[in-house]
């Protein structure tokens, strides 16, 4: 249902929505003047803070937006996650979400679906209407469907994301270049294809925001060295965001959100050092560097961010700790994590949550046990390269947070309160006035 069928006198609503990552609500509603358009959009219909979910992890957390439903119903839990019944890790990608999407729901019934930069999900696919795929993908050539998205991506040097590498250095001149001309080229692709006005479903992620924010944070919230420039690179975002707006149909309605709020990154903290510093934690070999050495002498280990597994036996192939003893093994190490303390004497964990209370669904096979929620300030890493220290600061001095993820939805008769990401994929199935079982999400719709 397409610029085709609107023309022969069908009126479906439509939704454009732009993902701002990590974007906190607070940035927006504390700083009008940076941000007049999305202010605007605030006043003249709906915005909020929401929660994200457990892990607040861009990976986990995308899948989730686009569904509506929890990493036990997609199996995408972070960054990296663990085979069933191995130590071996892969990086998720599109084909390992298995929750359906918002596109292939509303393209199901008919409907056209552009998707433009939406993190895991390479490749692209075949049965919308046209897509781009986003962070972690190759190269353009491979990541956009069909050929004439291609072709226009490349000739105008589309770019799937910033550099990263760029901003850790000490001078981030070269690193707010590259995020200036990543974000532009992201305009320009959203602004021609919204320009379109072919499609039912408009679903774009401007991704650099969330590169500024883990390089720029500290300056923006202590007055540092490039404050200025940070403001700059939003004042550009809302600039962009408020052109698509004026772009779009009345027939059309603007949603905008992050996948997790930010705050600022005082200490990151090595889990698996930490392990193996009080004895949770034992390698097969001297030299280990991966989860495999893991011994059977072990009783837990840590994914990113904050995951934690019991090294169980049947379930881990060295695994140690006998069925019986799970649950208070299990107990244990998470009333250990409840009262570690950082440097600074504050609590690292907001709170541990159990798999049980966190996840739910078919695909809980490779579930972490435990989830550490961080207080503002403790980002949770999990190498097994035998970090030093348990904690440490690296070049990031910004990191993700459950709350104060942002949601503005222009529609003055949507409610936001007491939100969080699951609510997202509901609520625009409403407003394109899709039919839908209720059941089928762990949101619910917003308007």
């Amino acid at each position: 249902m397409g610029l085709f069928d609107r023309l022969k006198g069908d009126d479906a609503p439509r939704v454009a929505f732009f993902g701002i990552d990590g974007v906190p609500y607070s940035l927006i509603d504390e700083h009008p003047d940076v941000f007049p358009n999305l202010t605007e959009m605030k006043e003249s219909g709906a915005a909020g803070p929401i929660d994200s979910i457990v892990p607040p992890e861009s990976s986990a957390c995308w899948p989730a937006l686009t569904t509506g439903v929890n990493p036990g119903e997609t199996g995408v839990y972070g960054f990296q996650d663990r085979e069933v019944g191995s130590y071996d890790t892969y990086v998720p990608m599109g084909r390992d979400v298995q929750a359906t999407r918002l596109w292939d729901r509303i393209t199901d019934e008919g409907r056209d679906a552009t998707v433009l930069n939406v993190p895991v999900t390479f490749p692209p696919q075949r049965n919308v209407q046209r897509m781009v795929s986003g962070f972690l993908s190759p190269g353009v050539d491979k990541a956009a469907y069909p050929d004439d998205l291609r072709d226009h991506l490349q000739a105008n040097n589309y770019r799937i994301d910033v550099n990263a590498k760029l901003g850790h250095d000490d001078d981030k001149s070269d690193f707010v270049e590259d995020a200036h001309k990543t974000l532009e080229r992201r305009y320009e692709a959203f602004s021609h294809y919204v320009e379109q006005d072919d499609w039912d479903l408009f679903f774009g992620v401007f991704m650099t925001t969330d590169r500024v924010n883990h390089f720029l944070f500290k300056h923006y919230t202590q007055d540092g060295e490039y404050q200025q420039e940070f403001f700059d690179f939003y004042e550009k975002v809302d600039e962009y965001l408020g052109k698509l707006r004026a772009q779009l149909d009345d027939d059309v309605t603007m949603v905008v959100a992050s996948d997790h709020g930010f705050t600022t990154l005082e200490y990151e903290v090595h889990f698996n050092e930490w392990l193996e510093q009080e004895g949770w934690l034992d390698f097969a070999e001297d030299d280990h560097s991966e989860l495999g050495d893991i011994s059977e002498d072990a009783t837990a280990y840590s994914l990113i961010p904050g995951r934690f597994y019991i090294n169980l036996e049947g379930r881990e192939p060295n695994g140690g700790v006998p069925e019986a003893e799970y649950e208070s093994v299990r107990a244990d190490l998470k009333a250990k994590l409840e009262e570690l303390e950082g440097p600074n004497g504050n609590k690292v964990a907001d709170r541990v949550v159990t798999r049980e209370d966190a996840f739910r669904g078919d695909h809980t096979d490779i579930a972490p046990d435990l989830v550490v929620v961080p207080n503002h300030g403790f980002d949770l890493k999990a190498g097994f390269k035998g970090s030093e220290e348990v904690f440490d600061v690296g070049p990031r001095n910004g990191m993700h947070s459950f709350d104060n993820a942002t949601l503005l939805i222009d529609d003055e008769e949507a409610r936001i309160s007491d939100a969080d990401l699951y609510d997202i994929a509901p609520t625009i199935l409403d407003l394109m006035d899709h039919d839908y079982d209720r059941t089928e999400f762990d949101g619910s719709s917003l308007v």
